[in-house]
C-alpha cells in the first residue's frame, strides 16, 4: 500500500506559505516537493527519493462553501500517500475569518477526512519572529530583523488587514467564531514541562476537538515536534498551524535520526534584470517597493481599471509591452497593484467591485482573484518575448492565481534567501516557464531592502 511511503504531506493555504514550508522542510533534510495541482503516484515517481510533499492551494481566499469543494478532495489525495503527518498549513499570522479562510471549516473537514477526533493546532514560528503564549499570538514587523513585536491585534499591518483584519489575539477567541467545535490550550508551562507532560495532557483533554500547543522558541518546536511524532506511531496525525510545525518536526526526526542528511545549496548568484509582481498591499511590501525605486528600480503601476473586463485585454498588452521594453534595456521592474494600504488604487478597485453588485467580504476575495489572474496573464506575454531568469512575487493571495496562469507543475527548492521565502525552480512543460528561479513573498516577509537581496541572490538573515 506504501508504494511512495511520506513522511509529512501537507496542503498550503496560499502561494507563499506553501514554498514556507517547502524551504523548512528541505533546510531539515527532507527531500520535497510542492506540486501545484493534485499529484498522483505517477508524479512522485517523477522524483526519486521523496520524503515530503506539499500542494500549493487557495483555501485562505475561499468562501467556506468554496473551501468545502477544495479541501475534501485534496486531502483525500494527501490521505491515498499513507503519510505519517499531514498538514493545513496556515500564516505565521493566523489569518482568517468566518466567511473567507475559514481555518475551523478546514479543521472540521481535516478531522473527518482523517478521522481525528482531536486536531492539533501549533501557529509558533520563532523564526519568524511569531510566538504564542498563553493563546496569545504575537508578531514582529516583518520576518526578518530587529522589527517591533505587537501582540496581533495591535499590530500594525495585520491589525489593519484588508480582507482579514486580526482583532483578538486569543487564538481560542478567533477560532470560536469560525467553528462550533470545542476548543482548549497545551500552554507554556506544559510545553516547558516536556513530551511525557504533554501527552498526558492531552489525554486529559481528549474529550476536546482542538488543541492549540503554546511556542517561544526552537526548544518548544522540538518538544512539540516530539509529541506529534510520538502521536503518529499509530495512525496519521493531522495537524494545523505555521511552518512552525516543519521545523517541529524537522527537529524530532533528526533527533530520532529518522532524517541525517544535510542539502548544500549553491550560491544562487546575481539575475538581472530582475522582474518583481507584486499583488500585495502590505506596508512592508510597500516600503519595498519605495526602497528599490530609489534604488535603480523600474516602477509600472497597474491601473484598477484592469478590474473592467472591457479594459483587460487592451491592459495586458500595454502593460506586458512596457516591461518587455524594460527588460530588454536590462532595467530590473516592478508592477505593482498599490504602494502601501493608502494607494488610492485600492479604493477606485473597491469602489469598482462594490458598484458591480459585491458586497464587503466578496470585494476583497474577487480582487485578489482578477488582479492575480491579470498578473499571470501579463507574465505569460513577457516570457514569449524575453528571457526572464528570476521572478519575484509579492502577495500572498494575487501570486497563487498568478502562478495558475503559468501552468506551473511543481516547485523545488534551489537556495535559501528569506526566512519563509526561498528560491525556487519552476517545472513546467512550458518551455518559457520551465525552469525559471521564482521567489514568492508574505506581504510581512523581508526587510526594506529585500528586492535588491533578492536581484543579488543574496540570503537575509
Amino acid at each position: 500500500m506504501k508504494e511512495h511511503p511520506l513522511l509529512l504531506a501537507y496542503y498550503g493555504d496560499d502561494f507563499t506559505g506553501s514554498t514556507d514550508a517547502l524551504e523548512f522542510l528541505t533546510l531539515a533534510g527532507i527531500k520535497t516537493v510542492l506540486f501545484l495541482r493534485s499529484p498522483n503516484h505517477h508524479d512522485l515517481a517523477l522524483f526519486p527519493g521523496v520524503q515530503a510533499i506539499g500542494l500549493a492551494g487557495k483555501s485562505r481566499s475561499m468562501s467556506p462553501l468554496e473551501m468545502e469543494g477544495e479541501l475534501y478532495p485534496a486531502f483525500e489525495t494527501l490521505k491515498d500517500f499513507f503519510p505519517e503527518q499531514v498538514h493545513y498549513k496556515v500564516c505565521s499570522t493566523f489569518d482568517s475569518a468566518p466567511h473567507v479562510g475559514n481555518i475551523g471549516k478546514a479543521i472540521e473537514i481535516g478531522s473527518e477526512v482523517f478521522n481525528q477526533k482531536t486536531t492539533f493546532i501549533s501557529p509558533s514560528a520563532p523564526h519568524l519572529g511569531r510566538y504564542c503564549a498563553f493563546g496569545n499570538l504575537f508578531a514582529r514587523m516583518g520576518t526578518t530583523g530587529n522589527g517591533e513585536i505587537h501582540r496581533i491585534d495591535c499590530h500594525p499591518s495585520m491589525s489593519k488587514h484588508p480582507v482579514t483584519p486580526a482583532d483578538e489575539a486569543d487564538l481560542r477567541l478567533h477560532l470560536a467564531k469560525q467553528t462550533s467545535k470545542t476548543i482548549d490550550l497545551i500552554n507554556l508551562n506544559t510545553i516547558e514541562a516536556g513530551t511525557a507532560a504533554i501527552l498526558d495532557e492531552i489525554k486529559n483533554k481528549e474529550e476536546k476537538e482542538i488543541l492549540f500547543f503554546d511556542g517561544l522558541n526552537q526548544g518548544h518546536l522540538k518538544t512539540i515536534g516530539e509529541v506529534f511524532h510520538h502521536l503518529a506511531k499509530e495512525k496519521t496525525v493531522f495537524s494545523v498551524g505555521s511552518s512552525g510545525v516543519e521545523m517541529a518536526l524537522g527537529l524530532a526526526w533528526k533527533d530520532e535520526k529518522i532524517i541525517n542528511k544535510q542539502f548544500e545549496f549553491k550560491h544562487p548568484g546575481e539575475a538581472a534584470p530582475l522582474l518583481v509582481i507584486s499583488g500585495s498591499c502590505s506596508p512592508v511590501t510597500g516600503s519595498q517597493i519605495e526602497y528599490a525605486l530609489t534604488n535603480g528600480f523600474e516602477g509600472i503601476a497597474l491601473e484598477s481599471k484592469v478590474m473592467h473586463h472591457d479594459h483587460q485585454e487592451q491592459s495586458i498588452a500595454d502593460v506586458a509591452a512596457a516591461i518587455i521594453g524594460k527588460l530588454k534595456e536590462g532595467r530590473n521592474t516592478i508592477l505593482h497593484t498599490s504602494i502601501g494600504t493608502n494607494d488610492p488604487r485600492i479604493a477606485e478597485t473597491e469602489d469598482y467591485l462594490k458598484h458591480s453588485g459585491l458586497n464587503h467580504k466578496e470585494i476583497q476575495k474577487q480582487s485578489s482573484k482578477i488582479y492575480g489572474r491579470v498578473l499571470g496573464q501579463i507574465i505569460k506575454e513577457v516570457l514569449k518575448s524575453v528571457k526572464v531568469q528570476r521572478i519575484l512575487f509579492a502577495g500572498g493571495d494575487t501570486s497563487s492565481y498568478a502562478a495558475s496562469e503559468l501552468g506551473i507543475f511543481a516547485l523545488e527548492m534551489i537556495a535559501p534567501l528569506a526566512p519563509g521565502a526561498p528560491l525556487c525552480k519552476a517545472i513546467s512543460e512550458d518551455e518559457h516557464v520551465n525552469g525559471l528561479e521564482l521567489n514568492f513573498k508574505g506581504g510581512q516577509v523581508g526587510a526594506s531592502d529585500y528586492f535588491i537581496k533578492v536581484l543579488k541572490g543574496e540570503k537575509l538573515i
